[in-house]
């Protein structure tokens, strides 16, 4: 049995936590039995069966049964996305989407590369520029691989209190450890520019250290995802520790069309929409600006008392963003 295994099972403990307690426990049979102690799997599965089942808690099964939270004001340091709020649908480059595949693949398939002394990608780093789907991407992997996607509060985690942060960061990665989850760790330039920065104090160096240390160190049953938009401006060791780092482009033309009527698929469209010649109108935007104009598109039908989205629309709704751009030169 593993120290790693061991101290999760006994935070679990601490904690109160018999839900947790319960699933490590499992762990620690599967552990056995794949290092060939059937008998012992065998009694500690029978000792199992017989522990009364508590009552099935709020949040549903392979959710966290509790938040961590910051030690000064109690506030919790992670949100939990609800599962049915999960976007997971994706209009990506083929090689792009080979790679979230092989994620998920490699996750559903865990316990069979185990057995071969093989680990899953589980510390995934998604970059690109704004709008293009990091968010999306998190989102997607919680889906397909069953996770509960925790998204870490940055409000509540860093504190200017010495100390603090690092303390907060180890409850959220001690918690993530306990139970299967996919923690989304958005915009981790936050915690991690590069060491290297000129105007980098005592304080942020430590917290990326911290952060360094905890994702080398991290043997939990889940992912880890990060995201950001400045990849140039993280830390080199931190890319280092990701087990994939994926850049989501900006789309192009064909998948700019892909974005619109996958958008648009539960409503009715007027069937010559110049679907190509729209989507040449819209190269250079991001996937959620595309998604944006769609959706909009789609209302002004509706408040037009149409139920028949029309090219007009989407011009009408791509005007709209372009004034927008206008007025935030």
């Amino acid at each position: 049995m593993n120290s790693q295994l061991l101290k999760r099972l006994f935070r679990a403990i601490q904690s109160g936590s018999g839900p947790d307690v319960e699933v490590l426990c499992r762990k620690v049979v599967e552990d056995e039995r794949k290092a060939g102690h059937g008998r012992v799997a065998e009694d500690l599965e029978r000792i199992l069966e017989k522990v009364p089942k508590p009552s099935p808690a709020p949040g549903g099964p392979g959710t966290l049964t509790r938040l961590p939270t910051s030690g000064r004001d109690a506030a919790p340091l992670l949100q939990e996305v609800p599962r049915d709020q999960l976007r997971h649908h994706m209009v990506l480059p083929e090689e792009v989407e080979r790679r979230f595949r092989r994620i998920e693949k490699e996750y559903a398939a865990r316990t069979r590369l185990a057995a071969h002394g093989l680990h899953p990608r589980q510390r995934i780093l998604l970059h690109g520029p704004p709008g293009c789907g990091k968010s999306l991407g998190a989102e997607r992997l919680a889906w397909n691989t069953g996770l509960p996607l925790l998204k870490v509060r940055f409000d509540t985690l860093l504190s200017s209190y010495f100390g603090e942060t690092h303390s907060n960061l180890r409850k959220v990665f001690d918690s993530a450890e306990t139970t299967p989850c996919a923690l989304f760790l958005d915009e981790c330039d936050t915690l991690a520019r590069s060491r290297t920065d000129r105007n980098d104090v005592g304080e942020a160096t430590r917290i990326t250290n911290a952060l360094l240390e905890m994702l080398e160190a991290y043997r939990g049953d889940g992912l880890v995802i990060a995201a950001t938009n400045l990849d140039s401006a993280l830390d080199s060791a931190l890319i280092r520790r990701f087990d994939e780092v994926l850049r989501i482009p900006l789309p192009s033309t064909s998948e700019i069309e892909g974005i619109l009527k996958s958008t648009l698929s539960a409503v009715i469209t007027e069937k010559s929409l110049p679907w190509w010649h729209l989507a040449l109108e819209m190269d250079g935007m991001s996937g959620s600006e595309v998604t944006q104009i769609a959706r909009n598109a789609a209302k002004h039908a509706v408040l037009e008392g149409r139920k028949v989205v029309t090219g007009d629309d989407l011009r009408f709704a791509l005007t709209e963003i372009h004034e927008r751009h206008h007025q935030a030169i």
